[in-house]
C-alpha cells in the first residue's frame, strides 16, 4: 500500500510538472505573438508619422490615450491627431525610431512595452530622444496601443 501511495505521489508530481510547463509554453506563445505584432507596428509607426495624414491613429486602440509630457492626457482621436500634426508641422517631427528594451505580460489581453525613442527631423538628424512605456491591448484588429506614455531625456530651455 505504501508503494502505491508513493507511485501516485510521483505520478501527480510529474503530471503537475507537465501541466505547468504546458501552460508556460502557451503563455510564451501568446507573448511571442504579441511581441511579433508590436515589432511590426513599431516598424511602421514613424512611416505613418512622416506621411502626416492621420494614419498614425491606426496604431492605437479606439479607446486609447496619449500621456505626453507637459500636457494633459489626450483620449480622443481628434486630440491625438492634432498632437501628431503639431509634432510634424510645428516641431519638425518627420521620422523616428523605437528601441524596445522589454515587453512584460502574458500576451493574452494586455502587455507593457518599455523602451527608448528617438525623433528625427527632415534631414534624418536626431533632435529629441527619451523613454516610453506603452500599455498594449489585444483588440479584434490585433495589438494596439492603449496607453502611450513618454518623456524626453532633454532638459527644457
Amino acid at each position: 500500500m505504501e508503494n502505491c501511495k508513493k507511485t501516485l505521489l510521483v505520478f501527480f508530481l510529474v503530471l503537475g510538472h507537465f501541466i505547468v510547463n504546458a501552460q508556460s509554453d502557451k503563455e510564451n506563445t501568446f507573448l511571442a505573438e504579441a511581441k511579433k505584432e508590436i515589432a511590426a507596428s513599431n516598424a511602421t509607426y514613424f512611416i505613418a508619422i512622416a506621411k502626416n495624414d492621420g494614419s498614425i491613429l491606426n496604431h492605437y486602440a479606439d479607446d486609447a490615450c496619449l500621456l505626453p509630457p507637459n500636457s494633459p492626457v489626450l483620449c480622443s482621436h481628434a486630440e491625438m491627431a492634432n498632437f501628431f500634426k503639431d509634432g510634424y508641422e510645428k516641431y519638425g517631427l518627420k521620422g523616428g525610431k523605437f528601441i524596445t528594451k522589454n515587453i512584460y505580460g502574458d500576451g493574452r489581453e494586455y502587455v507593457t512595452e518599455e523602451g527608448l525613442w528617438q525623433s528625427f527631423d527632415a534631414h534624418g538628424k536626431v533632435f529629441d530622444d527619451g523613454k516610453f512605456l506603452v500599455l498594449w491591448k489585444k483588440t479584434k484588429n490585433g495589438w494596439k496601443m492603449f496607453r502611450d506614455s513618454f518623456s524626453s531625456n532633454r532638459t527644457q530651455k
